[in-house]
């Protein structure tokens, strides 16, 4: 069946909102999403929504997650469009962290932690408020405490786990539940040079041999949603040190309460709260 692309064009507010939506709505689908700047100065974003499904179908569950909008549709050719269409995406600066592709190496300065990332099958560009806003966090937490070992727990590209190499030059461990997002993460990690220190492993939850190895971790860093959060609040502090932090995202605004609350009962104590884009990134210590 040929993949067809869903896209609506709006105000960047409204765009957010709209990514924010289908991102919870599609969860388990893994449909691709993408939020790009068309025009900065007449403020026009453009969301699109990759499916290789019935088109029928999945923009009547759009329209459910968003409301009644209009969605345009494109039936695309056999191309890797998820690289296509992350291929205009500027380059992102989170504090000292600049997240680029293969073309902006150009744009790389004296004292960046640049972080070269690809488009590609997994996701985290550090275009996304999450990601961004666990730039920030891994920033201040690293220059505050000092861990000594680190998981980044749903890694996704692997950009988190490539900031935490580059900024503490300490062993991390890098999961994800999908052997493509590993897959994807060990060329990433291996592009920009820190294969000596992250170890990646395709590993539902906790349930992996290899944590029993490398736990307990000072320093754990999830950018996940927040019900998967919620649901591995146990496990985290299982697997935290005594001291040590977490760092989480995926989080909706209002979802944060209810995420606190999950943690809180774990005995963990609440930090601080870093908001962006209309997500949190919360930092929570054991």
């Amino acid at each position: 069946m040929p993949q067809t692309r869903l896209h609506i064009a709006s105000s960047r507010a409204e765009a957010d909102r709209i990514y924010a939506a289908l991102e919870a709505a599609f969860e388990e689908d893994g449909y691709p999403l993408a939020l790009v700047e068309i025009d900065e100065a007449e403020d026009v974003h453009e969301v699109s929504l990759y499916t290789d499904g019935d088109a029928d179908e999945v923009e009547a569950r759009m329209r459910t997650a968003v409301g009644d909008v209009a969605f345009a549709r494109e039936t695309l050719a056999d191309i890797d469009w998820v690289a296509r269409s992350l291929e205009g995406l500027k380059p992102v600066r989170a504090g000292r962290f600049f997240v680029h592709g293969a073309h902006d190496r150009s744009r790389r300065r004296i004292g960046d932690l640049a972080i070269e990332i690809e488009a590609g099958l997994a996701f985290g560009t550090g275009h996304h408020g999450t990601t961004s806003g666990c730039l920030d966090m891994i920033t201040t937490v690293v220059r505050r405490e000092r861990p000594r070992n680190a998981l980044d727990l749903g890694t996704g590209s692997a950009v988190l786990a490539i900031a935490l190499a580059k900024l503490s030059h300490i062993p991390i461990l890098a999961t994800d539940i999908d052997p493509v997002a590993t897959r994807v993460a060990a060329e990433n990690i291996r592009l920009n040079g820190v294969s000596a220190l992250v170890e990646t492993a395709t590993a539902t939850g906790f349930h992996h041999p290899i944590f029993a190895r490398r736990a307990p971790f000072d320093l754990i860093v999830a950018n996940i949603l927040a019900r998967p959060l919620m649901r591995l609040a146990p496990e985290m502090a299982a697997h935290v040190a005594p001291g040590g932090s977490l760092i989480l995202s995926g989080i909706l605004e209002r979802q944060r309460d209810a995420v606190l609350a999950a943690y809180c009962g774990q005995k963990f104590r609440h930090a601080r709260t870093l908001p962006r884009e209309g997500w949190v990134t919360l930092h929570l210590k054991r």
